[in-house]
């Protein structure tokens, strides 16, 4: 079943500035590390989701979901480019993030994706969708996340990023389907990115604090932080929520965001929502 419900590309634009302090979340080294990487990773990720639809428009004959399929693109492109922005204030403070969206690494990214075939391309978008829910959902829902200090503006570009994940959560997956994608590739392939993703980002994130001199003078405190990390809301029971991606017959909209996902629709942009005067 195609959902027919429209994607809304926002144009917005948001303020960012140098992050006051070095460590811009909690004034925490290792979380403001995570969440850099993960910003640094945001563009060059949806731009190779956005190929990964593109390879198959011509194959979509529901006007539905292509309709879905072109909102999906652009709201992604928007998250490229403003994460691009935020990323070029956490590189000016000396987060190492540059090499993640770097040309070199972007034509090496093409050429492995020219490699796939269109539907295992796809369902590495699908599966990373999955990825990028389950973070939504955790970020949007969670009193505790919500309720850490940091620099406002990153904020709401997260808070952004996480509604508009939650929104197009079920198009890859759909798109996959309707090319003619099999539930055998579809768990296999997340079964590797599962396997591989989380000890790459946590491996990144860890190159990124060793290459921090301030960090490094204060082993106690990183050790107390990591752990706090891991064993916090970021982390808690991730890989169960990861896993029912690999059950025979899941669906992304199995799991009921739409509560989450009309509360934050009217926080941020409803009558006086807390981002409208970032839209353009």
């Amino acid at each position: 079943m195609v959902h027919d419900n429209q994607l809304t590309t926002r144009r917005i634009r948001f303020r960012f500035q140098a992050p006051s302090g070095r460590y811009f979340a909690d004034d925490n080294m290792v979380l403001s590390h995570f969440l850099a990487e993960l910003s640094g990773s945001f563009p060059p990720g949806e731009e190779s989701f956005i190929r990964s639809v593109r390879r198959v428009t011509d194959q979509i004959t529901d006007p539905r979901l292509r309709r879905r399929a072109a909102g999906f693109i652009g709201q992604e492109s928007t998250h490229g480019q403003e994460h691009r922005r935020l990323n070029a204030e956490l590189i000016n403070r000396g987060y190492p993030i540059a090499w993640r969206d770097s040309k070199s690494m972007r034509e090496r990214q093409c050429r492995r994706e020219q490699r796939m075939s269109p539907r295992v391309h796809l369902a590495m978008t699908a599966g990373a969708e999955h990825y990028t829910a389950v973070l939504a959902e955790r970020i949007l829902s969670s009193a505790e996340i919500q309720a850490i200090p940091g620099t406002p503006e990153v904020w709401n570009l997260l808070n952004w990023h996480a509604l508009e994940e939650l929104e197009h959560k079920s198009v890859a997956f759909d798109v996959y389907r309707a090319v003619g994608g099999t539930e055998p590739i579809r768990i296999v392939v997340m079964a590797f990115l599962i396997a591989t993703t989380v000890p790459a980002t946590l491996l990144a994130v860890a190159i990124s604090i060793a290459r921090d001199p301030v960090a490094r003078r204060h082993p106690v405190r990183l050790l107390a932080e990591s752990r706090a990390l891991l064993r916090g809301p970021f982390f808690k029971g991730l890989l169960r929520d990861l896993l029912r991606y690999l059950k025979p017959g899941f669906h992304p909209d199995d799991v009921d965001t739409t509560a989450l996902l009309e509360h934050w629709q009217r926080k941020l942009f409803g009558d006086g929502g807390s981002l409208v005067d970032h839209l353009r």
